[in-house]
C-alpha cells in the first residue's frame, strides 16, 4: 500500500499551542464552568477555597499555563508583579525570606512575580518608570521607603497599583506592611539595660529610609529613658560591608569610653560589629552585647550569647503579596496597612526556659 499523504505531515509537538491545556481542559477534567475555572485561578473572593484548591490542582496536573500574549490582549493585564529591591539591601536574610515569602504568596494564583533591582548608582525612580511607563507589571511592591518618597508619590498620580513594605510621612493612602523599628529599638535598649550595658552604639540603616527613622527615635527615648549614654554610627550604617563596618567599629573601640552595648540594624552589621570586639579581646555577654532582627534564625547559632529580635518577614510578604493583588482589582475587603510590632528580645537564658 502506498504511504498515506497526511503521514508526511508534520504533528505538533506535545507542548505546542495544539494541545496545549486550556480553561475549557479544565473545566472539563473539574465539572466546574470555564468562568467558575477562571475566577478561581485569580483567586476571586467570591470563589470558595475547595474550589479554588480542585482547580489548582488540575491546573498542576494538566500542566495548564496562561498564554500571556493573550491574556494581555483580552484583559491589557501582564499578571506580573514586580519587587524592586536595592542590590544594597541585606540578601543573605531579609531579602531573601521576602522574595520567598512574596512568591509562596502567590502560588496558585493568576500572578507571577519578578524581582527587578536597582543599583547604588542608578536613580531609584529608574525601575519605577520603567514599569509604570511600559506597562510591563500590573503592579509593584517595593522596601526601603522613604518619608518623602518620590516613587510613591509617582505611582499614587498615576493610579498604578503597589503596595510598600514599610510607611511614609505623605500623607498618600496606600497598601503597606512595616515592621515598628522605632519599637525594635526601645526594647532592644531596655535589654541592655537590664544586662548592666551603660554605654549604647546604635548602627542604623541608611538615614535616608523612614525605618532608620523610627530606629533612631525608639533608641534614643529609651536610651534616655533607662539613663544610659548613646550614640548613633555615622561612619557606616546596616547596609555598609562587612569589612567597613568592622573597621569604623574597631576604630571606635580604641577610643576612650567604648560602647558596651549595641544595637545592629542588619544581621550583616551585628556579625561584623561580633567580630570587631572579638578582635579587641571582648567576650560576648559577659564584657558586651549585641541586640539585632533578623528574619531568617541563624544569629545564635553564629554566636550563643548574641540578643535577636525576630522579624516575622515571611508574614509581611504574604501581606504584601495579598495586597498587591487586591490592589490591581481595585478591592478594597481586608487589611490594607499592618504595623507588626516586636514584644521581646531572645537571648541564651530563653533556650534553658528564661525569659527576658
Amino acid at each position: 500500500m502506498a504511504d498515506s499523504p497526511i503521514a508526511d505531515v508534520p504533528q505538533p509537538p506535545p507542548d505546542s499551542e495544539a494541545e496545549r491545556p486550556t480553561l475549557k481542559t479544565i473545566a472539563a477534567d473539574t465539572g466546574f464552568a470555564v468562568a467558575t475555572v477562571s475566577r478561581a485561578l485569580k483567586d476571586a473572593p467570591d470563589i470558595g477555597e475547595d474550589t479554588k484548591k480542585r482547580v489548582r490542582e488540575a491546573a498542576a496536573r494538566l500542566g495548564y499555563r496562561p498564554n500571556r500574549a493573550g491574556v494581555r490582549l483580552r484583559t491589557g493585564k501582564t499578571n506580573v508583579i514586580a519587587l524592586v529591591l536595592s542590590t544594597e539591601a541585606d540578601v543573605m536574610n531579609h531579602t531573601s525570606r521576602l522574595i520567598y515569602s512574596i512568591a509562596n504568596a502567590l502560588r496558585g494564583t493568576a500572578y507571577h512575580l519578578i524581582v527587578t533591582p536597582f543599583f547604588p548608582d542608578q536613580d531609584p525612580m529608574d525601575p519605577i518608570r520603567y514599569i509604570v511607563d511600559t506597562e510591563s507589571a500590573d503592579a509593584v511592591i517595593l522596601n526601603q521607603t522613604r518619608p518623602d518618597d518620590p516613587r510613591i508619590r509617582y505611582m499614587a498620580e498615576r493610579r498604578f497599583p503597589f503596595a510598600t513594605h514599610g510607611r511614609t510621612e505623605m500623607g498618600i493612602d496606600h497598601p503597606f506592611f512595616d515592621f515598628d523599628n522605632e519599637a525594635f529599638g526601645r526594647i532592644a535598649v531596655q535589654a541592655l539595660a537590664k544586662r548592666g550595658r551603660k554605654r549604647l552604639l546604635l548602627l542604623p540603616p541608611p538615614r535616608e529610609h523612614s525605618y532608620a527613622r523610627h530606629m533612631t527615635t525608639g533608641f534614643a527615648d529609651a536610651a534616655g529613658e533607662v539613663g544610659a549614654s548613646f550614640e548613633v554610627m555615622k561612619a557606616v550604617t546596616s547596609d555598609s560591608g562587612a569589612m567597613a563596618i568592622e573597621m569604623a567599629v574597631l576604630e571606635r573601640l580604641g577610643q576612650p569610653n567604648p560602647p558596651d552595648g549595641f544595637v545592629a540594624g542588619s544581621t550583616t552589621a551585628a556579625m561584623a560589629i561580633i567580630n570587631a570586639a572579638e578582635h579587641q579581646g571582648l567576650r560576648l555577654g559577659t564584657q558586651v552585647d549585641v541586640v539585632v532582627k533578623e528574619a531568617i534564625r541563624f544569629m545564635r547559632r553564629f554566636r550563643h550569647d548574641v540578643l535577636v529580635v525576630h522579624e516575622d518577614v515571611g508574614r509581611a510578604g504574604e501581606f504584601l503579596a495579598h495586597a498587591a493583588v487586591a490592589s490591581i482589582e481595585r478591592r478594597t475587603t481586608g487589611e490594607r496597612q499592618y504595623l507588626d510590632a516586636p514584644v521581646r528580645v531572645e537571648q541564651a537564658e530563653d533556650d534553658q526556659g528564661g525569659s527576658l
